[in-house]
């Protein structure tokens, strides 16, 4: 049960006075629909109205708080033109305009002969100052409640900042105090104040200094933020923990005989990485780890290798991957190998209907079948193992963190391995996997070639075709992925089809395969097939390929309107070149003019492939907001708390968050209790839930 003392803040906005459905539905569109939405909706900047000169000595162009006389009303002969309120003081004219005005209105708000202060941005119209539509308009007395400094919150068609204001003026009046969650000498360090306090304060800027992340009063918000996050991650690692688990410990027997059959030594990176997920799997309690590595470093071997130990020990094992392109991937890099070692191997995709798809489930639920690969056609509820052992999810960005946990349900004490191959910083990794143990995989498995990366402006696009031409008369496949238009399936897939058709008039139609996000499955597995297995072409595709292809003879990776992804999307897309023994060459293609951090991410692409520094460089630039990509889920969104401002902070909140677990791990004591409410006040009541009552 959430606590009584935050029930104001859970109320509905048509809870406020003046906000009905119309505006609480648009209130809702720019910060949530519950009450406690608006405290975290923050201002972004402040408008100044202690500036009050004389009409005369008021600056076209600022904002500005004047006491003047109305002079006389001039109402408009028609709707189309503006009515005028002539106003004065000692120095001079001005006019206050107003269009679609109501006159009754006007002459109740502004009454001939007397005086009023009036604020708002001046301007200069044939000579005479004016101000359109005023921001306030009040009498003398009241003149001390507009010569102040306003805060300015984000907007959307339909909202004004006065109605914005009345609702924020009445949700800051039901901010309770709360009892202290936070450690007394950390905060009396940090020079904080209460959480209450905070609250006002970051709602109340009197400078511009004080919208910056690093204010004490917004700096401790979000440090709340995080650690409800720790502490949600933590907790839910705990229990997952304290299910039951068992020791799976194979003989090595099948590994060995897959050890032998590869053309390769395993690298010191893999070798390492197998070393900490066998010891997970011999304890007793269940795995929970990430294995975290740069495009191309081996991570497919790595979990081949846990499976076989699953398997060793009688068990069964799953990958579950995002796409059927990369689970048709994974199958063709682990059947045959599993096959030299007497292991039969399936793939379950949703492709699979009828009786083929019965016997693979009938196989799996009687042991037969002792790995599985499988896209989300592996969560259906008629999918049973024998004896499910390890569940590995790759791409775990694209599944949530309950998600990653319903696929170890369908055995007993599963253990669980998570892969990416998105290098996350460390500040990420927290906020998304807090709740695993990390493998990283550095470096790349012999024989992978540095991928040459030039950056090139988009006049230059016809020597891109024409060396294009010359790596197909060469023999080299071509990815060449076409612009992020916007966030929209339709204009991307547009830019693709239009390159798609210049590039048939000037190769020939058989040269050119097409791949998008909006064709069918089968037809893009064809599209895939077709460029993989048959004769030199160019794909030219959305960002569909991004992940899970792999085309050992493609040389070449295209990237038009380069500028407009991020630098770790950028990085996946190159990773796809470079995978043969031929040398590769990735062209960013940008258009100008270029900003400032899209300069810098393309010279941080052309300088190094290490896929972990560029991730860091990413948070730097760009934020967390899209580090993963956009429609990515698996991120946690805050509202408060700046992953690349606040990356210090995300540390404390994790070593915080530890001790608190690990002094009063059912939330008890005093600080316990204090936790609690800020789980439930930052919507982790799950968590909260799943604590033994106390």
């Amino acid at each position: 049960m959430r606590p009584e003392i935050l029930f104001p803040l859970f109320a509905p906005l048509t809870a406020l006075d003046g906000v009905g459905p119309r505006i609480g539905n648009l209130l809702a569109r720019v910060a949530g629909k519950h009450i406690v939405d608006l405290v975290w909706y923050l201002p972004r900047e402040i408008v100044d109205r202690r500036f009050s000169p004389r009409v005369a000595d008021a600056p076209s162009g600022r904002i500005a708080t004047l006491t003047v006389r109305v002079l006389k009303h001039q109402p408009s002969p028609d709707r189309r033109r503006p009515y005028r309120v002539i106003c004065a003081d000692d120095s001079g004219d001005l006019h206050l305009v107003f269009f679609h005005a109501k006159g009754d209105y006007l002459a109740r708000l502004l009454p001939e002969g007397e005086e009023r202060v009036v604020s708002g941005r001046v301007e200069l119209y044939r000579g005479t100052p004016q101000i359109v539509h005023p921001d306030h308009v009040v009498g003398v007395d009241e003149a001390d409640s507009v010569r102040r400094v306003e805060p300015v919150y984000p907007l959307t068609a339909g909202l004004t900042p006065n109605v914005v204001n009345r609702a924020m003026k009445q949700t800051l009046e039901r901010v309770p105090s709360l009892p202290e969650w936070q450690d007394a000498a950390f905060r009396k360090k940090q020079g904080w104040p209460d959480w209450r306090a905070s609250v006002m304060a970051a709602h109340a800027p009197a400078r511009e200094e004080d919208l910056d992340h690093h204010t004490p009063a917004r700096a401790r918000l979000a440090y709340d933020e995080l650690l409800a996050n720790q502490l949600a991650l933590l907790l839910i690692r705990a229990q997952a923990r304290a299910l039951p688990g068992r020791s799976i410990d194979g003989d090595r027997g099948l590994s060995r005989a897959v050890l032998d059959a590869l053309p390769f030594v395993l690298t010191e990176a893999q070798v390492q990485a197998l070393r900490e997920i066998r010891a997970d799997m011999a304890a007793p309690g269940r795995m929970l780890r990430l294995l975290q590595g740069d495009v191309g470093s081996g991570k497919t071997m790595v979990a081949l290798f846990a499976m076989l130990n699953a398997v060793e020990c009688g068990g069964q094992a799953a990958i579950m991957a995002p796409t059927e392109i990369l689970a048709r991937q994974h199958f063709e890099t682990i059947a045959p190998l599993a096959e030299k070692a007497g292991v039969r191997a399936a793939l379950l995709t949703g492709r699979d209907r009828g009786r083929p798809r019965q016997q693979l489930i009938d196989a799996l639920a009687a042991g037969e079948i002792a790995m599985v690969v499988g896209t989300h056609a592996l969560f259906q509820e008629d999918v049973k193992f024998r004896d499910l052992m390890l569940a590995v999810i790759d791409e775990q960005h694209r599944f949530g963190v309950h998600q990653r946990l319903s696929l170890a349900d369908k055995g007993r004490g599963v253990d669980v391995l998570v892969m990416t191959a998105t290098p996350i910083p460390r500040t990420l990794m927290l906020t998304a996997y807090g709740d695993l143990d990390v493998s990283r995989l550095t470096g790349k498995p012999p024989g992978r070639k540095p991928v040459d990366t030039r950056v090139l402006p988009v006049d230059r696009l016809d020597e891109v075709i024409e060396a294009a031409a010359r790596a197909l008369d060469q023999g080299g496949k071509i990815y060449w992925v076409c612009p992020l238009v916007e966030d929209s399936d339709v204009l991307d897939v547009t830019a693709a089809e239009e390159r798609a058709r210049e590039l048939r008039g000037r190769l020939g139609d058989d040269r050119v395969i097409l791949v998008h996000g909006r064709m069918k499955a089968a037809e893009k597995d064809t599209a895939m097939e077709r460029f993989g297995d048959g004769p030199p072409a160019i794909l030219v595709a959305t960002t569909v390929i991004e992940v899970g292809v792999d085309v050992p003879d493609a040389t070449v990776m295209v990237i038009e309107h380069a500028e407009r992804f991020g630098l770790a999307q950028l990085h996946q897309l190159r990773g796809r070149i470079g995978r043969g023994d031929r040398p590769s060459t990735c062209l960013l293609v940008y258009s100008a003019p270029l900003t400032d951090t899209a300069r810098a991410r393309l010279k941080v692409l052309r300088e190094t492939d290490d896929g972990f520094l560029i991730a860091e460089e990413d948070l730097r630039l760009r934020g967390a907001g899209e580090l993963l990509g956009t429609r990515q889920s698996g991120l946690p969104q805050f509202r408060l708390a700046d992953l690349a401002a606040h990356a210090e902070l995300m540390a404390v909140a994790r070593d915080d968050a530890q001790l608190v677990l690990e002094r009063d791990p059912d939330l008890t004591g005093e600080r316990g209790r204090a936790v609690r409410v800020l789980l439930y006040l930052f919507e982790r009541d799950s968590v909260v839930a799943n604590l033994r009552s106390g």
